[in-house]
């Protein structure tokens, strides 16, 4: 088999990404939004249901993010954990 066939049937099983530096930054975006708000959770006074209630997610949503599961959560589910949060801080 040549290796432009070979190439060419690479492509077809892994295509390229439009643009790579979006993961990167959405990753990042993400990992700084998890430091925000772990570090809310931990001087808040309301336990895990409590946020999870508040916000509007499941707890293992809340169990997730504190295990460092980050991918389990998106931007939009971390913005409205840190809205919860902050409304709520002393």
């Amino acid at each position: 088999m040549s290796t432009v066939r070979l190439s060419a049937h690479a492509d077809l099983l892994d295509p390229p990404r439009s643009s790579p530096d979006l993961d990167v930054r959405e990753l990042e975006k993400r990992t700084r939004l998890m430091r925000i708000i772990t570090r809310l959770i931990a001087v808040s006074d309301m336990g895990s249901r409590e946020i999870a209630r508040r916000a509007g997610l499941p707890v293992q949503k809340i169990s997730d993010l504190l295990a460092g599961r980050l991918e389990h959560l998106n931007v939009d589910e971390l913005l409205v954990l840190r809205r919860t949060l902050e409304v709520e801080a002393p």
